[in-house]
């Protein structure tokens, strides 16, 4: 059996399953680069199996690196809008034999670990202003 390549692969992932585009495979291919890659650098260890959670976090740390406060633009045109939506990507990948999986591995792993608007756009919201007293409220606090 002849391995198939990483770009045939997408055109047969995309066609069966139009849901994520094209970019958005490559994005997570880079992405578990990244994740390996800062594993490696933490742990010193040689490359490793990554599990799911450890690949969102990756996932996480690398799109807040390429697209800054733009993630949930270039995530919501990809249609991507939450962990299970990066899980379904990687078992597209893993039936396509481009990623591989343990007998732990599951979809579930992807589930609910942590929420879009928190990781992507708290990051770049702006810090809540200091409450500044009325003064009338420091007027009262001088006469007392």
């Amino acid at each position: 059996m002849q391995k198939i390549g990483f770009a045939e692969a997408l055109d047969s992932i995309v066609a069966s399953d139009p849901r994520y585009q094209r970019d958005t495979y490559v994005f997570l291919r880079d992405a578990l680069d990244f994740t390996t890659k800062q594993q490696k650098k933490v742990k010193g260890a040689t490359v490793r199996h990554v599990t799911g959670p450890e690949l969102l976090d990756g996932v996480r740390q690398y799109a807040l690196n390429e697209f800054g406060p733009m993630v949930m633009t270039v995530f919501d045109n990809w249609g991507v809008h939450s962990c299970e939506d990066i899980g379904n990507m990687v078992f597209n990948l893993i039936d396509a034999g481009i990623f591989g999986k343990t007998e732990e591995d599951s979809i579930e792993d992807f589930k609910n670990v942590y929420d879009f608007e928190e990781a992507f756009v708290k990051p770049f919201a702006p810090a809540k202003p200091a409450t500044v007293k009325s003064s009338t409220e420091v007027s009262a606090q001088k006469s007392v």
